[in-house]
């Protein structure tokens, strides 16, 4: 295991705002691992909402503020792909043309993992002592699986879950069809991909369907409830620490 004292913890914004047990459940599964937590209170938004509805200059003001916050950091941790990949793949686009904040956001984005990467690829962990018995399916985010390539690590944290049985839904690499902002402008494309997705959710029989982001399984959660279906949504943070 790296020689890891120290990590900061960025919040995504549907974390901070919504669901604030999964930002709770990322804290004491780090704690428990030796690990001081350390979540400066000055973070904002990362600039992945500004910056895919082309607000290019807002987003950079916010990126700027990210790097300010956390360049010094040893780790970042974040509970989402799309966040993460905002700052690895995005930031060095919006300070391209500025060789001194380019290299700044090139060090913060060697720096940050999403939360079941830095667990499997940074400490080499895949049992945590978790218990939990269920039958789960995993839904791989957009983000997290193409831009990341983050695929393996989940499952191989839920396998180590004792009591957990995993089962592979059909197309669990599919969009939800939430999208940020795509499900708020083309809501009838985006109600078709979740049905869908939803589908197969079903058709898995699983307890519960779990993910890495909030905004994907929000959108889940939403389709299920309103089907009236009984099927749990859980981040996996939430199941690491159970």
């Amino acid at each position: 295991m790296p020689d890891f004292s120290k990590v900061s913890f960025f919040v995504p914004c549907l974390v901070d705002t919504i669901y604030p047990e999964v930002g709770r459940s990322v804290v004491k599964v780090l704690e428990n691992l030796g690990l001081e937590v350390d979540c400066p209170r000055e973070q904002t938004c990362c600039g992945q909402i500004a910056f895919n509805s082309g607000y290019r200059s807002r987003a950079r003001r916010l990126a700027e503020r990210f790097i300010t916050l956390f360049e010094d950091a040893e780790a970042i941790v974040c509970p989402s792909g799309s966040c993460v990949a905002m700052v690895k793949h995005q930031y060095p686009l919006l300070f391209q043309a500025d060789p001194a904040w380019l290299k700044r956001a090139r060090d913060v984005a060697a720096k940050i993992f999403e939360f079941t990467q830095f667990l499997v690829d940074v400490l080499d962990l895949t049992e945590l002592g978790a218990r939990y018995s269920c039958t789960a399916t995993y839904h791989d985010s957009c983000h997290l699986n193409r831009h990341l390539g983050i695929h393996r690590q989940p499952r191989r944290l839920l396998r180590g879950i004792q009591g957990l049985r995993l089962v592979e839904m059909e197309d669990a690499d599919r969009c939800c069809g939430f999208g940020g902002a795509f499900s708020m402008k083309y809501p009838d494309i985006s109600l078709a991909i979740v049905q869908d997705k939803v589908d197969n959710i079903l058709a898995s029989k699983a307890d519960i369907v779990v993910g890495c982001d909030m905004g994907c399984l929000m959108n889940i959660q939403g389709r299920l409830n309103r089907l009236g279906s009984s099927v749990q949504v859980k981040h996996i943070a939430q199941m690491l620490c159970e």
